[in-house]
């Protein structure tokens, strides 16, 4: 067991935390105050999620042909880090375009790279307890940055943010690098046992003809298609209404965060200590069963106060489909030596989805209501609640080895 690579991939997923999504939620606040609509933040979000999009796919597979993933990571968090500084200091509408863009790109390669380090380290038997390690540090990450983000932002503005991603981008250099090179089997990484050869390079519609692996990203694209918006409209909302001077946006922004992560820790060591013995497809339910209580819960609730339960929620789904999504994808493509691919093409769904939904809920919210926008989203979450049930009845999402 190389257990000081493994620490160090902890380690990495703690600080890789507050680089992979750049500024998050903390973008609309920052772009607020030079006065951009929620429609015009929206349209921002959606390119960098569209150029994430593009880059998905070939980053899966780049991940599983390569034998670089430290430096995939290392460069990805690099451009993350350049894309964000720069937004600070030229934040003209080019800019900030941009950045999401560079943002969204290396993004998409930070998942899939994760994932086949963490299976090139532990292997496929102890791939769903690493994942639940990796992603209690994740949200520990992110939580702590959280809370150093709303104190900084309290007292020295929303730029606070952008000098604590840089901090934390250093950390993450730090850890991918003390990783041990010669501990990662790169066959295994890829799905494979230590002794077979590593094939062909797989096309978009072979990994399109595996019909669990579609339903899976169709599910999961209508479930961020709802939820990727529900926390900017939410602090948008907070920062453009007449509470805006009771609340400082930075903090409250702050405060969904840190609820969230700090749900999202127990719950995914839960899954990965209980995913064997339930199933990762009943975890995937729950997750899906959760998402439109949130939605209608920020649509019925018009209060700031609402981030406690809405932000739970998001906790609870999103600590049970960090562990489980990965790990039902390794378990269904287990001696394809496709996983990393497998993996990217559920991303990329999950990108499509995420990357329409800013500008979704924006234009909703623009020219009707914010109740409207969240209404919309519940209703997209129950529409994803539906197609699992449907299929999961019919045995669709079995794995290939069954």
């Amino acid at each position: 067991m190389p257990l000081r690579s493994i620490q160090a991939l902890c380690l990495l997923s703690f600080f890789m935390a507050d680089v992979r999504d750049g500024l998050g939620p903390f973008l609309g606040i920052f772009l607020i105050h030079y006065h951009w609509s929620a429609e015009a933040i929206g349209y921002a979000m959606t390119a960098g999620g569209i150029a994430g999009l593009l880059a998905t796919l070939p980053s899966g597979i780049m991940v599983d042909a390569s034998a670089r993933k430290r430096a995939i990571i290392a460069v990805a968090a690099l451009l993350i880090m350049a894309g964000t500084l720069l937004l600070w200091f030229f934040p003209g509408s080019l800019m900030v375009y941009a950045s999401q863009v560079a943002t969204g790109i290396s993004a998409a390669f930070i998942g899939p790279a994760m994932a086949g380090l963490t299976l090139g380290l532990v292997g496929q038997k102890r791939f769903a307890h690493q994942l639940g390690r990796n992603e209690a540090y994740n949200h520990g990450g992110n939580m702590l940055s959280a809370l150093l983000a709303g104190v900084a932002s309290w007292y020295w503005g929303i730029g606070a943010v952008f000098l604590l991603m840089l901090v934390m981008a250093f950390g993450a250099l730090m850890a991918v690098l003390a990783i041990r090179e010669n501990d990662i089997d790169h066959r295994v990484a890829r799905g494979l046992n230590p002794e077979e050869a590593l094939g062909e390079i797989p096309s978009l519609f072979t990994l399109l003809k595996i019909p669990a692996l579609t339903i899976t990203g169709l599910t999961l694209m209508l479930f961020h298609l709802s939820n990727a918006a529900q926390l900017p409209m939410l602090s948008m909302q907070v920062a453009s209404g007449h509470n805006a001077t009771l609340f400082n946006p930075g903090a409250y922004a702050a405060m969904t965060v840190v609820i969230a992560q700090g749900v999202m820790i127990p719950v995914a060591l839960m899954v990965s200590r209980y995913a064997q013995r339930y199933g990762y497809e009943k975890l995937i339910l729950i997750a899906l069963i959760i998402l439109p209580v949130r939605a209608m819960t920020a649509a019925l609730w018009p209060s700031p106060w609402a981030a406690i339960p809405v932000q739970i929620f998001d906790g609870m789904s999103a600590g049970i489909l960090g562990v489980a999504v990965p790990g039902f994808v390794a378990s269904l493509l287990n001696g394809t030596g496709h996983v990393n691919a497998g993996q990217a093409l559920v991303m990329l769904m999950q990108g499509f989805g995420a990357a329409i939904s800013p500008s979704l809920a924006g234009t909703v919210a623009t020219h009707y209501s914010w109740r409207t926008a969240f209404i919309t989203l519940a209703s997209i979450a129950l529409t994803a609640l539906l197609i699992w049930l449907g299929f999961a009845k019919k045995g669709s999402t079995q794995p290939l080895r069954e």
